[in-house]
């Protein structure tokens, strides 16, 4: 007997052998069959959806769950006000924090302002207090003095401004945060996607870099999970910087290791370890994404993250040892930088089935379009840093390097996977927002960027499900609505392929479904399962 039968559905399976049912029967969280291979089944309870459209749970392959909760909870300036209202804000939150206390602040962007906030400013509204603002970017900060006192003199910065290795040495010093503060902020995060029909999310990084948050924040994840406050399925990928020597046997080939040596594809359907995290430059809207070309109207071309020589032995050895990459590169000397050293990789040590991922890849040009093919690896794309940054980012490329922003259509014709994810919080996360840019290439202004490159319904919903999860090694439980799978599912009020382009994004997200524990737990309209 069936648990569940939902019937009188669109259902977009995103398999290729039944690609639209009306059906589904599911046995203990699992999808048993399809239309009449169900119809006919006793179910304990059916579920008429009156037509609504079903795909797969959404899945979103790039998140910064943590991080997003805590900004959640911090102090927001808005640089569109000026520097004064900005200040007067600071104060405000310094004066409600007790002194010699850090006050986080976030909201940051120099764009605006068309300059840096200096610590010589932060520092007339401090009142004793360690001011840190991050860049909504979280490749760059500002401090004031009394944050500059603890750090070495000689670490490089401007003013109080710190991007990427500085910036890291920064968050090194605020942390930790404590467990209790990282499992609040996960829910919190992890609550906000599932209302927008995500049901499973790769944490982009933990444990160290720009990206971490605490020495032992893998607890924070088990705890969430321990005690029933994670909301999603999450991959943590961990980062690269807190692989220590490994002593392992020299055939192992394992020369660096977290712990006793575990890596990717360790641990259960709820929480497991992904990729190897590893950044080899910053980020546009701070204007330190490594280019091969100056940015418009300035005179450098951004700057990667550390030594190339030592980023490319970062990503060979990490490489050798198992691990699957997800390499962070966003301009294109990056990209340059990550497809050499993993071809590199693969000559010392053919993986044909390493499935590596270069995040971002935010400026690609033509010619490395077939590198990325020979590779193997997938392009984890952020559509939405388009729809909300990308009348700034084709203003700072330029007329023909626009044409390069996130590819869609170039990555699909190249044989390149096409991943989408969303950077949260850089950006807003809703995967139907940036399912419509993938199929407009239109920014929120109206602004086309790269229309060469739009993709259909059909390849934009496959970034968001069957894609993803074979970017994440899901797809024997998720991506696709077939027999044997997880009922991870989001039910929505219209369909993606039927509506103008331009309304894809403000489809309702009517329920979001998951497996868990053997039942079906839904969030959102009651379907008459069980409601979180």
């Amino acid at each position: 007997m069936l648990d569940v039968r939902l019937v009188n559905a669109t259902v977009h399976t995103m398999d290729d052998d039944l690609r639209v049912a009306h059906e589904i029967g599911v046995w203990r969280g699992r999808i048993v069959g399809l239309d009449g291979a169900v119809s006919g089944l006793p179910a304990r309870h059916e579920v008429d959806l009156g037509g609504a459209t079903v795909l797969p749970g959404f899945l979103d392959a790039h998140v910064h769950l943590a991080w997003t909760g805590l900004a959640a909870r911090r102090t927001v300036v808005n640089p569109r006000e000026g520097v004064p209202r900005m200040l007067e804000v600071i104060r405000a939150a310094a004066l409600r924090t007790q002194p010699g206390e850090w006050v986080d602040i976030g909201g940051y962007d120099q764009r605006p302002l068309g300059r840096h906030v200096t610590a010589a400013e932060l520092d007339t509204v401090a009142a004793g207090r360690r001011i840190l603002m991050v860049h909504d970017s979280g490749h760059a900060c500002v401090v004031n003095g009394a944050v500059l006192d603890l750090l070495p003199a000689d670490l490089p910065h401007e003013d109080g401004v710190f991007a990427e290795a500085g910036m890291a040495a920064v968050r090194a010093l605020r942390q930790p945060y404590s467990t209790a503060e990282l499992v609040d902020a996960i829910e919190h995060a992890g609550r906000a996607c599932r209302a927008e029909g995500i049901t499973a999310v790769a944490e982009a990084g933990i444990g160290g870099g720009l990206i971490g948050h605490s020495p032992v924040e893998l607890a924070a994840y088990q705890d969430a999970l321990d005690t029933g406050r994670l909301p999603l399925r999450v991959q943590a990928m961990i980062a690269a910087d807190v692989l220590g020597p490994a002593g392992a046997h020299p055939e192992d080939d394992i020369a660096r290791a977290v712990g006793v040596g575990m890596r990717t594809g360790f641990g259960g359907d709820r929480l497991s370890v992904g990729a190897l995290k590893v950044f080899t430059d910053g980020g546009m809207m701070p204007r330190t994404a490594a280019l091969t070309e100056p940015y418009v109207g300035l005179g450098h071309s951004g700057q990667l993250f550390a030594d190339p020589g030592d980023l490319t032995d970062t990503i060979v050895r990490g490489h050798r040892a198992g691990w699957q990459l997800a390499v962070h590169a966003i301009g294109d000397r990056a990209v340059d930088l990550a497809l050499e050293a993993l071809e590199r990789a693969h000559r010392e040590r053919p993986r044909p089935h390493a499935r590596h991922r270069v995040e971002h890849a935010g400026l690609v040009r033509p010619d490395q379009l077939p590198r990325f093919a020979r590779v193997g690896a997938s392009a984890v794309v952020q559509p939405n840093f388009l729809t909300y940054l990308g009348d700034d980012y084709a203003a700072i490329m330029g007329p023909e390097r626009a044409d390069w922003l996130y590819r869609g259509r170039g990555f699909l014709e190249h044989g390149v996977p096409l991943v989408g994810s969303s950077d949260r919080p850089v950006t807003g996360g809703a995967p139907l927002r940036a399912i419509q840019f993938l199929v407009q290439r239109t920014t929120g202004a109206g602004l086309p960027v790269g229309a060469g490159e739009a993709v259909g319904v059909s390849d934009a919903l496959r970034a968001y499900t069957a894609s993803a999860a074979h970017a994440c090694h899901w797809e024997r439980e998720l991506g696709t609505i077939e027999p044997g799978k997880l009922a991870d599912l989001v039910v929505l009020g219209d369909d993606p392929h039927r509506v103008p382009p331009e309304e894809i994004g403000a489809i309702e997200v009517v329920a979001t479904v998951s497996a868990e524990d053997g039942a079906l737990v839904t969030h959102g309209t009651d379907l008459g399962l069980q409601p979180e």
